[in-house]
């Protein structure tokens, strides 16, 4: 276990938000997405007339398809990114068995480019290639880190989770809504769990609140918008 230094006086420990970035993209994604993709299609539908049974109908079919699509999405997805990891792994364990001296000049090499001496980086190369020449070859040359590395099964899982959850509060509000009421309370729900969605995920993420919540809930209000007026259309049409 690494020391951690001492500190004289009093001073705020530091918080680092980098480790949440694999889970809450995907969370924040899924939501989102269940969110806005569902709300759309119901206001769509409800924009053409339809009868209230199709319209849940029409919510329950799309939480369903949308789940399992964020899934497959984000685990094809993920395990390319993966596949591709681990494909640069091997070939830098390779080419460490092969040609170790060069990946010695070439890690220290590294070190020269962020600012230290030659000596001082020939030193650090060779003590992290002494304890772990993988582990620095892949975190300073490859950029991959267990912080960052690619996980496909907890990303389809999660997206998946958080787009039924995010689909299901559009389609509580239509269940929960009286007929006449319908289009309001839908929308005007989802765009507040968007923008609470948005300012919650901007402070977990440690950004600018303001401007996350705003900027979702704009591209929420835009997509239920037009799809409303696509279902308007063809309702007067058909």
């Amino acid at each position: 276990m690494v020391p951690r230094p001492q500190r004289h006086g009093r001073h705020t420990p530091e918080v680092h938000r980098s480790h949440r970035a694999g889970w809450l993209r995907a969370a924040v994604l899924g939501a989102n997405d269940g969110i806005v993709s569902t709300a759309s299609l119901m206001l769509g539908v409800a924009a053409a007339d339809a009868g209230r049974s199709a319209l849940l109908i029409s919510g329950i079919a799309a939480l369903v398809a949308g789940a399992m699509s964020m899934a497959a999405g984000e685990y094809v997805s993920v395990s390319s990114q993966a596949d591709t990891e681990q494909a640069d792994l091997r070939r830098e364990r390779a080419e460490l068995d092969a040609h170790p001296i060069y990946e010695h000049q070439e890690l220290a090499a590294i070190y020269i480019g962020r600012g230290l001496s030659p000596e001082l980086a020939d030193q650090v190369a060779r003590q992290l290639m002494a304890h772990d020449a993988l582990g620095a070859h892949a975190r300073d040359e490859l950029g991959i880190t267990d912080t960052l590395s690619a996980n496909p099964i907890q990303a389809a899982l999660t997206s998946a989770a958080t787009f039924a959850v995010g689909a299901a509060l559009p389609l509580a509000a239509a269940v929960l809504s009286p007929a006449a009421w319908l289009v309001p309370v839908v929308s005007g729900t989802s765009l507040v769990v968007l923008t609470a969605l948005g300012a919650l995920a901007a402070q977990a993420g440690g950004a600018p609140v303001p401007r996350a919540a705003a900027r979702v809930a704009f591209w929420g209000a835009l997509a239920m918008g037009l799809t409303a007026g696509v279902g308007h259309l063809f309702g007067t049409v058909l």
